[in-house]
């Protein structure tokens, strides 16, 4: 089974990279389930409905978000009902929305998509590694679902790497979000999960992290008057990977970086 889980879209930039070159890539690399996060795709903060149903349009099967998923006050009105949005399964009980639902796949195959948030330099949210666990105890890889997915959407890299080798085993595919950069520590761990810690961005990377790098310069220099930070409007890349897993045991059996776009040479090894 083939899966593409790509970094945080942001802007237009980002959009427009991921509409325009995810059906060849599904194509292309044979996907059979594909995964982004969306939390910055609308100006860089939130995400609206009309996006959501772009994505899904173009072969999107699940977004998730993070600590901007509440930046379009809309997104509170349809989370609920729409299970192929995502929001951090760590936040406070009440909150709308789900961060872990079930889908079903080919063959009958069903894959879980986990969505959960680093507790260190983020919004206040319940402990990370206690809330996986406990969600872990009724969803076993193997026997509840053939596939699970998570998306740890953190500040450090030291909590996303430990939280991979906490669920080494357990599940498929351990991958972080929220940094915007690219790593190039992706691999199987010990015990058969494929991991990498930031999947980076899809958008514009002459800029800071996707926002304009004037503006994102002005508010490292403490100037006065600054402005809100927007994204960066030039070409856009498509960052992710892609990883194949066994049917029978639900764990990796390869994992590889795929970058398309304007600012990095191609790559999918």
């Amino acid at each position: 089974m083939n899966f593409l889980f790509l970094g945080d879209i942001v802007g237009r930039s980002g959009r427009d990279i991921v509409l325009s070159e995810l059906p060849k890539l599904k194509a292309n690399e044979e996907i059979d389930f594909v995964i982004i996060n969306g939390e910055n795709a609308a100006g860089g903060y939130g995400i609206t409905k009309k996006i959501c149903d772009e994505l899904f349009a173009v072969g999107v099967d699940v977004i998730t978000s993070g600590n901007h998923i509440w930046d379009q006050k809309e997104t509170a009105d349809f989370i609920s009902s729409e299970k192929r949005l995502l929001r951090p399964l760590n936040f406070i009980e009440g909150t709308p929305g789900s961060g872990c639902e079930i889908y079903s796949l080919k063959n009958n195959k069903k894959v879980a998509v986990i969505n959960i948030m680093g507790n260190i330099y983020m919004k206040k949210a319940d402990d990370v590694f206690n809330c996986i666990a406990m969600r872990l105890q009724s969803l076993k890889l193997g026997k509840d679902v053939d596939f699970i997915i998570v998306d740890i959407h953190a500040e450090i890299t030291s909590e996303k790497m430990a939280m991979g080798h906490y669920l080494d085993g357990q599940v498929t595919l351990v991958v972080g979000t929220h940094s915007h950069v690219p790593t190039y520590d992706f691999r199987i761990l010990n015990n058969g999960t494929a991991y990498q810690t930031d999947a980076g961005m899809c958008g514009d990377y002459d800029s800071v992290i996707g926002m304009n790098k004037d503006g994102a310069l002005k508010k490292f220099l403490k100037q006065p008057n600054l402005e809100r930070l927007s994204p960066a409007l030039g070409k856009g890349t498509l960052s992710g990977i892609i990883v194949r897993a066994d049917e029978k045991t639900g764990l990796a059996k390869d994992i590889k970086p795929i970058t398309i776009g304007a600012h990095f040479n191609q790559r999918s090894i």
